[in-house]
């Protein structure tokens, strides 16, 4: 029988390091959405320019921030949205169409301004608010259930992507 090699001795404890390095250095784990809704009750959605489909407003949590600090700053850059009282948590939900490390939080939000300026990020090809019976036809699945879960009752599907 033949001794282990150097790298077949050190890979186990590689993988480990790396896996622990990109589980606590990683800062896109995290992510936040909104269900932005009016006084009319029409929901916020926006259009990306690198992905096609409306979603809820959202994006990563970066390091050192927290979860409502993200929440502002997305919805600044993203739709030019100010909040103005508190957002109510949906849930936590695992977001397995990144990875399945990554977990996003999905606020309520009914209290906010929208100001004209500035421009919103040029990540946004389009936003609008939108009735919840006229969505855009090309509306994502996990947009569409994050929806139904809080304006129709539906039960909590706990991956972002619906299945």
């Amino acid at each position: 029988m033949t001794a282990p090699t150097l790298r077949q001795r050190l890979e186990p404890t590689l993988r480990k390091f790396i896996h622990l390095y990109f589980r606590f250095a990683r800062g896109m784990t995290l992510g936040v959405r909104a269900v932005v809704v009016d006084a009319d009750n029409r929901v916020f959605l926006v259009r990306h320019t690198y992905v096609t489909g409306w979603y809820l407003p959202g994006g990563g949590v970066e390091v050192g921030q927290t979860f409502r600090q993200a929440l502002e700053m997305e919805l600044r850059e993203e739709g030019r949205i100010a909040l103005t009282g508190e957002p109510v948590l949906h849930g936590m939900f695992l977001n397995d169409h990144v990875s399945i490390r990554d977990h996003v939080a999905v606020y309520l939000v009914r209290d906010f301004q929208q100001d004209r300026m500035p421009e919103p990020n040029k990540e946004i090809a389009e936003t609008g608010f939108f009735p919840l019976d006229a969505l855009p036809p090309d509306t994502t699945e996990g947009t569409r259930q994050r929806l139904a879960e809080i304006f129709e009752g539906k039960p909590v599907i706990p991956t972002w992507r619906a299945r």
